[in-house]
């Protein structure tokens, strides 16, 4: 086996199956890797923008990474719109950068770039593995920072030689821990949110992350229903759970003179799925960033599902 062979094989261990590719020449050796490996599905992309676009939509509705693979630095700087998507929406994703071998970068081929410098303004980790040993921590080290939440953009770079190096056979593939669970939601904040919505103001959840997804929107929609709170959510969310049944919200607009009429009548808002610091922009004539503190959001953190489980 090879560098690439170790590669694929460490994505597979770590349940990493979907790789969505753009290859060139030199990342012929993780193509063949990756079409020796029944267990992975290569979905070939003809655009970077396509398979980076992919990677992010399949990732979302996964709840795990998808890998992609793209040709050097000018390839990567093709797929950065959706990266800045991706990245926004905190999608986890491993990108396998390709490069040409180490002692070739000396001779300034047409395609040789700072692959870093195309990468770090749309990753949270960048990386450069050397050598074909390297290659299987390198990799479990890149999917451990995309599954931290809620979700990170990774991204590997893969010198050629590294990729067709030679390693021992059934090499192993190197496991990433589970991620640890979410600490509980704060009592204090708990107290504080439950107090809001019996107080008889006028209030709103503003449900993020997976509070608009199922199980914990049917109980968003029970607290509403009993209470009379409204259900608000941001103008973009990484994933929403919408259509007949499901508990309607409403999304706040992105005009902020929009925005503000939407929110104009709201005394106190407590968000769900957030942390702080958070811009707020509610109240007209006050200060953006920090609301006046009659009028201070309450921001919980999550689990979302166990926070609106006790607000029930």
């Amino acid at each position: 086996m090879n560098g690439a062979d170790s590669l694929c094989d460490t994505l597979l261990a770590n349940d990493v199956d979907v790789c969505f590719a753009n290859p060139g020449t030199s990342e012929m050796h993780f193509v063949a890797a990756l079409d020796r490996k029944p267990r992975m599905r290569c979905v070939l992309g003809l655009f970077e923008g396509v398979v980076t676009g992919a990677a992010d939509g399949y990732a979302r509705m996964a709840d795990k990474p998808a890998a992609t693979l793209l040709h050097l630095g000018p390839g990567l700087g093709n797929g950065l719109a959706n990266l800045h998507n991706a990245k926004r929406a905190r999608t986890p994703m491993v990108n396998v950068v390709g490069d040409h071998a180490t002692y070739h970068v000396q001779y300034d081929a047409p395609l040789t770039s700072d692959v870093e410098g195309v990468a770090q303004p749309m990753s949270h980790w960048v990386h450069r593995s050397l050598t074909a040993q390297a290659l299987s921590a390198d990799t479990a080290e890149a999917v451990r920072i995309a599954r931290q939440a809620p979700g990170n953009i990774a991204t590997l770079i893969l010198p050629a030689d590294a990729a067709w190096g030679e390693l021992p056979a059934n090499s192993p593939a190197p496991v990433v821990a589970a991620q640890e669970a979410a600490a509980p939601a704060d009592a204090a904040m708990l107290r504080a949110a439950a107090q809001a919505i019996r107080s008889g103001k006028r209030t709103a959840l503003l449900l993020g992350g997976t509070a608009l997804r199922e199980p914990a929107l049917s109980v968003a929609g029970r607290i509403a229903q009993a209470t009379g709170v409204r259900l608000l959510s941001p103008t973009s969310n990484r994933r929403v759970q919408r259509g007949l049944g499901r508990t309607p919200v409403t999304r706040i607009p992105y005009p902020v003179d929009q925005a503000l009429a939407a929110l104009k009548d709201v005394q106190q808002l407590i968000l769900v799925g957030a942390a702080a610091p958070v811009a707020f922009f509610a109240y007209p004539g006050k200060p953006s960033l920090l609301a006046p503190q009659e009028h201070a959001p309450i921001v919980m953190a999550t689990p979302e599902q166990d926070l609106l489980q006790a607000l029930e």
